[in-house]
């Protein structure tokens, strides 16, 4: 028991280690036990004092983009800058509970070997603990606080992702002991990403495809699919249907290292919320900063982009909604965007304008497919 705490207790004092490990549930359930330990530990001492939790810091002061040397690939990670949860300061005293609370019931579904969504974890949570858990987002960030603390993915804590993702066009699919799926045969309604990281990491994948085009929008992916586009244009089309849930980008990222050859290109609304869509694809999330390697994709920006308001009558484009404004804002205070993203940011911002991707169906309904094949085949994406 000594050799298992002194080995897992490496990951309490390593500030270097600023990533989350991939574990066994065994190896999870040792690093919470030994959390449990040294809790008691110095409750027990003859001093006793209730020290403060060490998460490493998930804001965007404490966030660095990792260029790779030999790969085009860039994502976010977190440095070495430590907050706290503190039973000490009355407005941190609940979100000090919560991490407990949540690391018991992680404990709990990995003896049982079964995994949870973080919907089923809150409403299990608020059914055990509905002093401390009142809200999805409580969860959510406690769930990040834990991972934060105990440096494994949350994946490895039991919790498995809520997919909403699709795929279509000329890929294969295939499950362990299943048959293999078709994906250009699926229709509009295209082929359902699975929750489960370990399935999808166990797909086999087959290609003829040139592109990997990443759809923002549900009924656009839908236009897409139904009007065969990855015909015209040998391609793969995914989905999240708006900002991307962890088992989408985790697929994307597998396909980039299937198929590394294939340009992952997006297609999003021009406004910031499509911008950050992007971004989130391309460096991943501050907030899932120690797991930002597994899902980041060197994603490239086909469309919609300032040179394509002249195909947009002006009639169509509309103003910037506040909403627009506050995530420009965060946008532009992050070190992630590069500089000619940046430089489409201003325009947005000068214009005071946002176009959707559905405006082009002013040229008609299947200017859409024209407009991917002219802009894939000059190659005009940055």
């Amino acid at each position: 028991m000594d050799d298992l705490s002194k080995s897992s207790m490496k990951f309490f004092s390593d500030q270097q280690l600023c990533f989350a490990d991939i574990l066994l549930p065994h190896e999870v359930q040792a690093r919470i036990q030994v959390a449990v330990l040294n809790f008691l530990k110095i409750l027990s001492s003859p001093d006793p004092e209730i020290s403060d939790l060490p998460l490493i810091n998930r804001k965007s002061s404490n966030s660095r983009v990792s260029e790779g040397i030999l790969t085009d690939v860039s994502w976010i990670f977190l440095s070495h800058s430590f907050c706290s949860r503190s039973l000490m300061k009355a407005n941190a005293t609940k979100a000090f509970i919560r991490v407990w609370k949540v690391m018991e019931m992680c404990f709990e579904f990995l003896t049982q070997e079964k995994r949870v969504t973080q919907r089923e974890l809150f409403y299990k949570l608020l059914c055990d603990s509905p002093h401390y858990f009142s809200s999805q987002l409580q969860v959510n960030r406690t769930i990040q606080d834990v991972v934060a603390l105990l440096r494994c993915s949350r994946y490895s804590l039991g919790i498995m992702a809520s997919s909403k993702g699709l795929v279509a066009g000329r890929i294969l699919l295939q499950e362990p002991n299943q048959e293999a799926v078709d994906c250009s045969a699926c229709g509009s309604s295209g082929y359902a990403i699975s929750g489960d990281l370990n399935l999808l990491e166990s797909l086999i994948m087959k290609t003829d495809a040139r592109y990997i085009v990443v759809v923002e929008k549900h009924a656009i992916f839908q236009r897409l699919a139904e009007d065969h586009v990855f015909n015209q244009i040998p391609s793969i089309l995914l989905t999240a249907k708006g900002y991307p849930d962890i088992a989408t980008r985790f697929l994307l990222h597998r396909m980039s290292r299937a198929f590394p050859d294939l340009p992952i290109l997006a297609l999003v609304d021009w406004n910031p919320a499509g911008l950050a869509i992007l971004s989130t694809y391309k460096f991943g999330s501050i907030g899932m900063g120690l797991e930002a390697y597994r899902y980041a994709c060197n994603v490239k920006w086909l469309g919609l982009r300032g040179d394509d308001l002249q195909l947009i009558p002006q009639q169509s484009l509309a103003p910037l909604k506040p909403r627009d404004l506050q995530i420009a804002r965060s946008l532009i205070s992050s070190t992630t965007l590069q500089d000619n993203y940046r430089q489409e940011l201003a325009v947005m911002m000068q214009s005071g304008q946002r176009a959707e991707i559905e405006a082009l169906y002013s040229n008609g309904y299947d200017y859409l497919g024209k407009y991917l094949a002219k802009k894939i085949v000059q190659a005009n994406y940055i």
